[in-house]
């Protein structure tokens, strides 16, 4: 006969964690694809050197659990923490005997590939330009020096670009975004990709150098995520800057720095701004934010939406994707906008708009996704209700005055792997948790098509990123006649809009 255990043991801890659960509730900030603030201008902070605070992660980047997660995250090594050395002091050759890369664990690459695969089937677009275009290799003698997040999907546009003809050395754009075994397949495959879940501040700006400081090796493309890149190349290596053939940015951040530059009459390389391109703003910005906000917030909270009232500043096409998602679970939901044309829309959508200060104490969800800085202050931390939930789905993580949280009368507590609790002095506890064509037309145009500015991706060349992607739908687009066309002043294969034209 067995001797039944004791009370106290592993039931006992479960209701200690249940009655705490029931004690205190929580808020959590989730990051779409949150960055660094960078400044362009003579005044500001300059990257003259390393930063030296190497036994700290910064606080300055949020961590991203949302879109950046593969599709089969919940397999994944990335997570894993049985290896704490630095993949600075290790030594890891591939397959082939290159070392050229840094990575957590060279021996995930197979589990990284698998991933791979699966994002592919996914990414219908992207194979299809591989497929057409490999055998003419439009981007041979390209050296493209990229900084985006390393997932299975970028993974996927980064081995793109390479059986198009070009050379990519790569790093991540956030540090607690990497798949490590992506990295580890990439690096397998031979792509120089440095990056790691977790780098320290330190590490982050050793990858990038890494990326771009090379013997016998001299970028002449760069494609960015925020502008750190850019920056870096700008600020620390001027004569490659001033040799690149063009830059793609895909970010609102990144972007509106180039636009700076340019103001400024430092931009001397041609740019292409992918954000605002429609197939970014429309597929990006509103579909995959409309599911990863979702996906974002279950994964890290738990938390049923139904009931709760959320505020969502910012009616882009990111706050019309969360407003979207949100509002279909039964969530009460109110906009906070700056400008009376998207304030109109979301009035028109069915939601009220508001000024955050109103409505502060009473919501339950808090989300910003307006790329702005000091949108959610410490007052308004201090003044939320227990248990809201604060999420950033901007690029910058400047919307949430996070560093307004490390004082002395909150005490923080790491909970779990990128979890922390920020513990307020009455016992309230915060969660904090932590592109090709364009390249292709930089890269190829004759000389004196694209100066020295900020361009925006052609019509033409986004309808056929729109094209790519029907067949997956088995979608038959209807084909003007000779006649059709010819009155509506149309060339029967487009483009079929005016660049004024609002999807």
């Amino acid at each position: 006969m067995s001797v039944p255990e004791p009370a106290g043991g592993e039931e006992a801890k479960q209701a200690k964690e249940a009655e705490d659960a029931e004690k205190f509730s929580f808020m959590a900030t989730v990051t779409k694809a949150p960055k660094k603030q960078i400044q362009f201008a003579d005044d500001m902070q300059e990257f003259t050197k390393f930063p030296t605070k190497t036994g700290r992660r910064s606080l300055s980047r949020s961590i991203s659990q949302s879109s950046t997660d593969s599709y089969s995250s919940a397999a994944s090594y990335t997570d894993s923490s049985d290896d704490e050395v630095s993949p600075r002091e290790k030594q890891q050759t591939n397959s082939k005997g290159s070392s050229n890369f840094c990575v957590k664990n060279i021996k995930q690459a197979e589990f990284g590939r698998r991933e791979i695969e699966i994002a592919e089937q996914d990414m219908s677009a992207l194979i299809s330009l591989r497929k057409r275009a490999q055998g003419e290799k439009p981007l041979a003698g390209a050296k493209i020096v990229g900084c985006t997040h390393i997932t299975a999907q970028t993974a996927v546009l980064i081995e793109t670009l390479c059986a198009l003809g070009a050379q990519c050395r790569w790093s991540a754009c956030n540090i607690y975004s990497t798949q490590n075994e992506v990295a580890a397949a990439l690096a397998e495959a031979g792509v120089a990709v440095f990056a790691w879940k977790g780098e320290s501040e330190d590490d982050f700006w050793w990858c990038i150098d890494r990326c771009v400081n090379v013997d016998g090796w001299q970028a002449n493309m760069i494609l960015d995520d925020g502008g750190d890149l850019t920056h870096w190349v700008y600020k620390k290596y001027p004569n490659i800057f001033k040799k690149i053939r063009g830059i793609v940015e895909e970010s609102v951040t990144g972007v509106h720095r180039l636009y700076q530059l340019s103001k400024a009459g430092k931009l001397c390389v041609p740019a292409m701004n992918v954000n605002d391109s429609v197939t970014k703003q429309k597929f990006d910005n509103l579909y995959c934010c409309r599911e990863s906000i979702l996906d974002g917030l279950k994964r890290t909270t738990d938390v049923m939406f139904g009931g709760k009232q959320v505020v969502v500043c910012g009616y882009g096409e990111v706050g019309k994707g969360c407003c979207a998602a949100l509002k279909a679970l039964g969530a009460i939901v109110y906009v906070t906008e700056i400008d009376p044309i998207c304030a109109l829309q979301a009035c028109m959508d069915g939601f009220r708009v508001v000024k955050l200060s109103e409505v502060i104490r009473q919501v339950d969800v808090v989300i910003t996704c307006t790329g702005n800085k000091n949108v959610v202050t410490r007052e308004h931390l201090d003044r939320m209700k227990n248990s809201c939930i604060v999420c950033n789905m901007g690029h910058s993580n400047t919307e949430i005055d996070v560093t307004s949280l490390r004082t002395p009368e909150l005490t923080w507590e790491r909970v779990r792997s990128q979890v922390d609790h920020v513990i307020w002095p009455d016992g309230k506890r915060v969660v904090l948790l932590a592109e090709a064509l364009a390249l292709i037309e930089l890269y190829n145009a004759p000389e004196g098509r694209y100066k020295q500015d900020v361009y925006l991706l052609p019509k033409k060349m986004d309808e056929y990123v729109a094209s790519l992607h029907l067949p997956s739908f088995d979608a038959h687009l209807t084909e003007l006649t000779d006649d059709q066309a010819k009155y509506l002043g149309l060339n029967k294969n487009g483009p079929f809009k005016p660049n004024y034209y609002r999807y």
